[in-house]
């Protein structure tokens, strides 16, 4: 029974998503339905390739897990200690991060390491199945290339979230379809795992069409591709790569959202609420209906706001900056004004009640109003990629590639740090003052934007580990930090990180299922 257990939590992907039976009785039960029973249909294909949508790494950037546990994507940023969950001593894995303890509680981590090593790999089953069987189903010949070329999509981007949490992984492209299969990996090197998501996305890229995502049906195209095998390219320090994946994305219809004002109808309060925005390469799609997006919106307060509000009845601050994470910006940045990127009081226009975090930052961009007013239920879509991210992959990527600032490279970085400008700095006067930068000083100011621009996308540790450098933030100065090495520096709650900081324990359980695996160093086994 446990290896019955254990192989479809590793395989269960054909199993699901199934159109409904005409004939039951005549019909093989969905749950014994094998691989030669399902793809039979360009239905059933398509169907397969749906679900990947909504398993595994999108959900880790867009799910809310509760009104307890942000997007599992939120707690690797928490080894920054730059940011807090208001809850953490439920949430463990939340306060082991930030402390990094996850040596010493590896048990407790384990708990909420199977939430996010299975899922994965269950999508990477339902990609594989659908990439090995969908070319030999017959429908058109665009169709076929398109759906393959999202599961290949769907497996790079399962697999590159697990390669950047837990290192080296067990490797798996053909599909689990019967107990006698040996699906009890090893783990396979880290550069191994690369070459696969390389292969797909290059191979996704080439198969997709192009879009823009919110324009296009919301489904994964040469664009959202594109722009992830940028990122995987940048992770990896491959800039020449890096740089050539995300021209793709900047000679796209993608552009930035402009402001028509820097109050409410900000380009940051315009991200907050609309969803039709050509800003938005990749999101996470949600409605009232069919998928509410959950406790999104109460993230955005402390506990006390449960006092002015009636649609929810728990707040808290599952991801929240510190205020020495604040200093980053700069006093004249728009984004960190009041109802930009973050708050510190909120009026209710119904009843006149007002939250106060007093000198405790919420998170505005999570607020959605309708929804904490009105409806009690989220729809706002939740981005996972947007074009500011592909310029300022561009603009890093391009100088290191090159060698040099050039006009073309400073002006990525400076279309994004003049939308945040409140005293008017034009494209072109910040480009010139870019271009007498050195190569490595204009990096470093991609990093810091990077900090500024992307806080609440998630995207923080994985610079942390790409560059192996740590941003120190002054707790007194604004817009002052400087750049460390990672292992040996003092974190946001002043916690050292050691060497095996750098990586997640693989799950205890996963290890006594899998006698195959190891456990990264330093962690308990059993």
């Amino acid at each position: 029974m446990k290896l019955k257990y254990i192989f479809f939590g590793l395989c269960g992907s054909v199993l699901l998503n199934m159109t409904a039976c005409k004939d039951f009785l005549d019909e093989v039960p969905r749950t014994e339905i094998d691989e030669l029973n399902y793809y039979k249909t360009q239905a059933q294909a398509q169907e397969n390739v749906n679900s990947l949508y909504r398993i595994g790494a999108p959900m880790y950037y867009g799910n809310a897990n509760g009104a307890y546990q942000g997007p599992y994507a939120s707690v690797p940023v928490m080894l920054t200690g730059y940011f807090e969950n208001s809850y953490e001593g439920q949430e463990q894995i939340n306060q082991y991060s930030r402390l990094l303890t996850r040596q010493q509680n590896t048990r407790i981590v384990s708990n909420r390491i199977n939430d996010i090593w299975n899922p994965a790999y269950v999508a990477i089953n339902r990609a594989n199945g659908a990439i090995k069987n969908i070319p030999n189903i017959s429908m058109p010949d665009d169709v076929k290339a398109r759906l393959v070329g999202e599961a290949k999509f769907f497996r790079a981007f399962n697999y590159f979230y697990l390669v950047k949490m837990f290192g080296a992984l067990p490797l798996s492209t053909e599909p689990y379809v019967s107990l006698d299969q040996d699906f009890f990996l090893a783990r396979s090197p880290v550069e191994e795992v690369y070459q696969l998501i390389e292969s797909d996305l290059v191979a996704a890229v080439e198969a997709l069409p192009t879009g823009v995502f919110n324009t296009s049906g919301r489904r994964v195209n040469k664009n959202v591709a594109a722009m992830a095998l940028a990122n995987v390219y940048l992770q990896q320090g491959k800039f020449a790569q890096a740089a050539s994946a995300v021209n793709t994305v900047t000679q796209s219809a993608h552009s930035l959202t402009t402001h028509t004002g820097l109050g409410a109808n900000s380009a940051y309060n315009k991200l907050r609420t609309l969803d039709n925005l050509d800003e938005t390469i990749y999101s996470m799609e949600y409605d009232a209906v069919i998928n509410p997006g959950g406790s999104w919106p109460t993230y955005g307060f402390t506990a006390s706001a449960n006092s002015i509000f009636d649609k929810y009845t728990i707040f808290e601050r599952v991801y929240g900056p510190t205020n020495r994470f604040l200093n980053i910006y700069e006093a004249d940045d728009l984004r960190i004004q009041p109802n930009q990127f973050y708050h510190w009081s909120y009026t209710n226009p119904l009843n006149g009640r007002t939250w106060s975090g007093g000198d405790v930052a919420g998170v505005w961009a999570f607020v959605e109003e309708d929804a904490l007013l009105n409806t009690g239920r989220s729809i706002k879509d939740r981005n996972i990629y947007r074009y500011a991210e592909a310029l300022l992959i561009a603009a890093e990527a391009g100088a290191r590639a090159e060698n040099a600032v050039t006009s073309t490279v400073a002006g990525y970085l400076a279309e994004v740090r003049a939308r945040a400008s409140t005293t008017g700095q034009t494209v072109a006067t910040i480009t010139a003052q870019l271009q007498g930068l050195s190569v490595e000083q204009f990096v470093q100011e991609v990093w810091k934007e990077r900090l500024r621009e992307l806080p609440l996308e998630f995207k923080m540790w994985d610079d942390c580990l790409r560059t192996g450098m740590f941003p120190n933030i002054s707790g007194t100065n604004r817009g002052q930090v400087t750049f460390v090495p990672l292992v040996g520096a003092r974190n946001g709650s002043d916690a050292v990180f050691k060497e095996t900081d750098l990586v997640y324990p693989i799950s205890m359980d996963e290890l006594q299922r899998n006698t195959n695996l190891t456990q990264n160093a330093g962690y308990q086994e059993r």
